[in-house]
């Protein structure tokens, strides 16, 4: 019984996580889209030296 819970409850939490990181990526982008971003970004304003 308390490994069947154990797994309800990990498999709750793995649920929401999955959730939490599809709405982030729906949100943000994905790893290539940001870090796209962020060198356009650096390109628009460089660091003075």
């Amino acid at each position: 019984n308390i490994a069947i819970c154990l797994i309800h409850q990990t498999n709750y939490l793995l649920d929401q996580q999955i959730r939490t990181l599809e709405k982030e990526f729906l949100e943000h982008g994905g790893l290539r889209e940001r870090m796209y971003e962020a060198r356009q970004r650096h390109r628009r304003n460089p660091p003075r030296s």
